[in-house]
């Protein structure tokens, strides 16, 4: 008996369908010559012209909602968090310190490390910006297996590299507006807007005149935008002793290109990465309204030694999003709809422990060292629910077919990083100045086997210098970071994030990895800030 599968649909005549591997029996096509009886696999239909059309298109868009809102969403959202996807501390006088700004925290910025701080900041405004010049290169490697036509199973396995790709970000200054005002000789209060220091990486479409190996990764984040917004308070019960709490939101929204597949099914009618069965789908996801918090405490037990301690609370990310799709141009795609658009992501971010210890043992000399501990742990999937998306009219599918939940591997793991920092006062051109300095080393919370250029984050040490002098009430400050990434290769043996392609009824037996290669990635953060005391010097 002759049999096609699911891929056999628009091939008229369907004559030498040699390679119907893992279908079920299905109506033979009209005309059907010569095809070679293959293997159960899901049902399919006549073979007619163009019958599975747009409802494929749009059904494939569905899931690459769900994959692409997904890796949006952690590529904007988890950069609010040290060691797991920003790029450098943030704040133009943290940085100057690499982030050694605990025990140590005295002016607004002290709202996004440790709100105890805000007691010594007095009444104070601060508003800075970072440019955070990033760069990255990758140069991917996969394995391509050539399959029987027949039993399906691999006959032989090619090693395949293709040409360096490199991302970079736009001349885009992220902001600190900051605040925080002595109420009485034991309470202060602060509040301000700061965003995180990520990367919104661009990455090309085209190289050589061939389609951009990390297509199936990322094509660019433009047009995203997060930021956080709170306020908190800190009491002193005694000279030596500081607490404070902040309250806070994250929000804001994300938008991300990235390709598709829409290659139905396996290897039938197409190759895996075949160009003319790629789409590319445009995320636009929020606005994220995701509320946490921040405790912290400073002790002095001598004028000489200052101790810092601050908890993170965690974020649990609920929000929605729509889609719009650039379909492929194989003619498979053409006919049928789909009712709905709207789908609900839901993951949590981590939180984060931070300590520190400050010595003032020399005069005008200030030197901490840090750590900070954070629980990635905790971000092991991304669960993605369309909200009604169903699809009409598409052969070989229930009508309606309902998206159903889509759960996206994460497989975080937890992330420890050290610092030292300080600043030295000193006098100079009748000006009060000030000198800082500092260097950290991270680990990053991804595993290599889920390393991507959606999330391209490599353990990594910064080295930061900076400069500050006050004119009046106003003390000015500019800082200069280098984060150099260290690089990881990713074998495609460990590589494990798929390639997208929702039109399959079970999981691949050959899935086709598309993150393994040779990943690299750097930054320089230029900073400039401002602070205005309202209290006499």
């Amino acid at each position: 008996m002759s049999r096609v599968g699911v891929g056999c649909v628009g091939c008229v005549g369907c004559v030498g369908c040699v390679g119907c591997v893992g279908c079920v029996p299905c109506v033979p096509c009209v005309g059907c010559v010569g095809c070679v009886p293959c293997v159960p696999c899901v049902p399919c239909v006549p073979c007619v012209p163009s019958a599975t059309g747009a409802a494929a298109r749009k059904a494939v868009r569905k899931a690459v909602l769900t994959a692409a809102l997904g890796g949006a969403v952690m590529a904007g959202a988890a950069p609010a968090r040290a060691g797991g996807l920003y790029v450098a501390d943030r704040g133009v006088r943290p940085l100057a310190r690499a982030g050694a700004f605990v025990a140590g925290a005295d002016d607004p910025g002290a709202i996004a490390y440790n709100p105890a701080g805000l007691f010594d900041a007095g009444t104070q405004f601060l508003v800075d910006g970072s440019w955070v010049n990033w760069s990255s290169e990758y140069t991917r490697q996969a394995r391509t297996q050539q399959l029987d036509p027949v039993t399906g199973e691999p006959v032989a396995t090619y090693a395949r590299s293709f040409a360096a790709v490199e991302g970079s970000t736009p001349v885009l200054p992220i902001p600190t507006l900051a605040a925080s005002l002595r109420l009485s000789p034991t309470w202060a209060v602060g509040f301000g807007v700061w965003a995180p220091y990520a990367a919104l990486a661009s990455y090309p479409e085209e190289v050589n005149g061939e389609p951009a190996p990390q297509r199936y990764g990322l094509y660019n984040l433009d047009g995203s935008l997060l930021a956080l917004v709170g306020g908190g308070v800190a009491y002193a019960p005694t000279p030596e002793l500081r607490f404070g709490a902040v309250l806070s939101v994250l929000t804001g929204t994300f938008t991300n290109q990235v390709a598709f597949s829409g290659c139905i099914p396996e290897r039938l009618l197409c190759a895996p990465e075949d160009p003319d069965w790629d789409g590319v789908a445009e995320l636009s996801a929020g606005p994220i309204v995701a509320p946490t918090g921040q405790l912290g405490v400073q002790w002095a037990p001598v004028p000489a030694w200052h101790l810092g301690l601050s908890f993170q609370l965690p974020m649990w990310i609920r929000a929605g999003g729509t889609v719009r799709a650039r379909l492929p141009s194989s003619p498979v795609f053409e006919n049928a709809r789909v009712e709905g658009e709207d789908v609900d992501v839901a993951f949590e971010l981590p939180w984060v422990l931070r300590f520190g210890v400050e010595s003032r043992v020399v005069e005008n000399l200030r030197v901490e060292l840090g750590v900070a501990w954070e629980h990635w742990g905790m971000h092991d999937t991304i669960r993605v629910t369309p909200d009604g998306v169903a699809v009409r009219g598409l052969p070989g599918f229930p009508d309606p077919f309902y998206v159903p939940e889509v759960t996206i591997a994460r497989n975080f793991r937890d992330a420890v990083s050290v610092r030292a920092g300080g600043e030295y006062g000193f006098d100079w051109l009748g000006k009060r100045w000030e000198a800082r300095g500092g260097v950290s080393f991270e680990t990053s919370a991804i595993p290599a086997a889920y390393l991507s250029v959606l999330t391209l984050d490599t353990p990594k040490v910064t080295a930061a210098l900076g400069l500050g002098v006050h004119l009046g009430r106003f003390r000015f400050d500019a800082t200069f970071a280098r984060v150099f990434g260290i690089g990881v290769d990713v074998t495609p043996e460990e590589a494990r994030v798929t390639q997208v392609n929702p039109l399959r009824a079970n999981p691949p037996e050959y899935p086709n990895y598309v993150n393994g290669g040779e990943y690299s990635a750097s930054a320089n953060v230029i900073g400039l800030g401002a602070t205005y005391t309202l209290e006499a010097l």
